[in-house]
């Protein structure tokens, strides 16, 4: 039987400070608190983008017009990343803008649904440093962050694990 993976389309959101912007979800089966670029999952049919765009509106409501460089592609096989799936691919979008308050059109009670309850502007220092009991995605997101912002959109997507 082929894998169950769950389709994702996720923004790096990076303002003119270069500090990136990502969404706290709270993993009640895991007992865990995950810190991911926003975005999320690719209906059937539905392109990339279009899901990049449609998420973007809904969770922080940042407005989408050009086509953003795809910069990431990260695969995971494994139980317990995504509900029902056997693991996750999320491909991921450099969004630049100017720095703004998040504020998506779903509301506190439908972002909680969906297991968001928090969106918080990071600096790559920030992202670094933290040493608290929350993780992020990819759990080294400094690293290939760093990367980017010294070397600029790659010829290919970065591929990453976990």
């Amino acid at each position: 039987m082929p894998l169950r993976l769950r389709r994702s389309a996720r923004a790096l959101v990076l303002d003119d400070l270069d500090r990136l912007l990502l969404c706290r979800h709270a993993l009640r089966e895991q007992g865990a608190a995950v810190w991911a670029a926003p975005g999320g999952r690719i209906a059937p049919h539905e392109e990339p983008l279009t899901a990049l765009r449609r998420e973007l509106r809904e969770e922080v409501g940042l407005v989408v017009k050009h086509d953003p460089p795809h910069v990431w592609h990260q695969e995971v096989v494994g139980a317990g990343y995504a509900v029902e799936h056997d693991g996750v691919v999320n491909d991921y979008f450099l969004v630049r803008t100017a720095g703004f308050t998040p504020c998506g059109a779903l509301t506190a009670a439908e972002l909680a649904a969906e297991c968001i309850v928090g969106v918080k502007w990071w600096s790559p220092a920030e992202i670094s440093a933290y040493r608290g009991p929350d993780l992020f995605s990819p759990r080294d997101l400094g690293t290939p962050l760093r990367e980017l912002l010294s070397t600029g959109v790659p010829d290919e997507p970065l591929l990453l694990g976990l």
